[in-house]
C-alpha cells in the first residue's frame, strides 16, 4: 500500500483541485557554502510508516524489533487501535521516544481536531506533521496553495495553543510551478514561522531535481526535521535505503543541523523488507558515525 492509499484509509477531506507529480532539474548538493564539521549528531529515528504492515499485526512488538535494531525515536503515522496509555508503555518497553507523528488532514477537521491534538500530547509527541496532500487537495493555481498556506497557519496556532508543534512534509509534486511559482516556496513564504516548520523528505527534494542544501540555505531555522532514504543515480532516482544511494548523507545531515534541523527519520515507503531496509540504514548510518551510538 503507497502513502496515498494508506492515508486515504484513514480518511481525507479536500480543500483545493489538483496538480500533477512531476519536477525537473538537476540536485547538485555542493552549491550551498561550507558545511558545518561540529554539528552534534542526531538520534536515530524511523518513521514507522515503512514498517505500517508489521504495525497492523503487532504494535509491541514491532516497536521492540525497532528498538533492537538501534533506533531510539519513532514517527507514527497511525496507532492501529491503541490507546495514548497503549501507545506510551509500549515505546517505554522497547526504549523508544516518539517526538513526531504524521497525521491525515481529515483528522485536523474542526471535530475532530481537539482530540487529536489531546492525544498527540498525551502519548507524548512534540510535532505533529501534515505528511501528504490528495490529489484533490493540490491546487492548480498560485492562489490555492496560498489559501493551503492560511490552512496551515491555522492549524500550527492550533497546534501551539495544546503544546504542541506543527510541520508540513513534502513529496516532489510540490517542486512542480504552479502559474510559474513553486508551491513549497509559496507555502513557506505564506505560512508563519512561529507556527509552521517543515518536515523536508530529502529523497523527493532529490527526486525533483532540487538541491537540499540550497533549501536549507534560503529557508534557515524552517526545516525541523528530515526523512531520511536515497535515491539511486539520475535519471531513474529510485528509492533506496540509506547509504545504498548516491545522496552525500554527511553533508546533507551537517549542514541540516547547522541550520536547525533537530529529528531526522529514515523512512523507505515500500521496502521488500521493511526490517532489512531500516536495518541496512541503521547500520550504515552508524557506521558512518553520523547518528548518536
Amino acid at each position: 500500500m503507497d502513502r496515498r492509499s494508506f492515508l486515504s484509509s484513514l480518511g481525507a477531506v479536500a480543500v483545493a483541485p489538483t496538480i500533477a507529480a512531476c519536477a525537473r532539474g538537476a540536485s547538485t548538493l555542493d552549491s550551498a557554502g561550507p558545511v558545518a564539521q561540529s554539528a552534534k549528531p542526531l538520534a536515530l529515528g524511523v518513521q514507522l510508516y515503512t514498517v505500517r504492515s508489521e504495525m497492523a499485526k503487532d504494535v509491541e512488538g514491532t516497536l521492540a524489533r525497532v528498538g533492537a535494531l538501534g533506533y531510539r525515536e519513532v514517527e507514527f503515522a497511525g496507532y492501529y487501535g491503541r490507546t495514548p496509555a497503549q501507545i506510551k508503555a509500549a515505546l517505554a518497553a522497547a526504549g523508544l521516544t516518539a517526538p513526531s507523528s504524521h497525521i491525515g488532514l481529515d483528522l485536523f477537521a474542526s471535530d475532530k481536531v481537539a482530540r487529536t491534538l489531546a492525544d498527540a500530547a498525551a502519548m507524548g509527541h512534540q510535532w505533529v506533521v501534515l505528511p501528504w496532500l490528495s490529489d484533490a487537495q493540490r491546487g492548480t493555481k498560485a492562489d490555492d496553495w496560498k489559501k493551503l498556506a492560511e490552512i496551515l497557519n491555522k492549524l500550527g496556532h492550533g497546534a501551539q495553543q495544546a503544546g504542541l508543534s506543527f510541520a508540513y512534509h513534502n513529496h516532489d509534486f510540490e517542486f512542480k510551478p504552479v502559474e510559474g511559482q513553486v508551491p513549497l516556496e509559496l507555502l513557506i513564504a505564506n505560512t508563519d514561522p512561529a507556527f509552521v516548520k517543515y518536515e523536508l523528505d530529502v529523497y523527493w527534494t532529490v527526486k525533483a531535481g532540487v538541491d537540499p542544501l540550497a533549501l536549507f540555505e534560503r529557508h534557515r531555522g524552517r526545516i525541523a526535521m528530515l526523512h531520511l532514504k536515497d535515491a539511486t543515480a539520475a535519471p531513474a532516482r529510485a528509492m533506496a535505503s540509506v547509504g545504498a544511494g548516491t545522496i552525500d548523507w554527511r553533508t546533507v545531515l551537517a549542514r541540516g543541523i547547522d541550520r536547525g534541523v533537530s529529528h531526522a527519520f529514515v523512512e523507505h515507503d515500500n521496502p521488500g523488507d521493511a526490517f532489512a531496509s531500516i536495518g541496512a540504514s541503521a547500520a550504515w548510518l552508524k557506521g558512518q558515525g553520523l547518528v548518536k551510538a
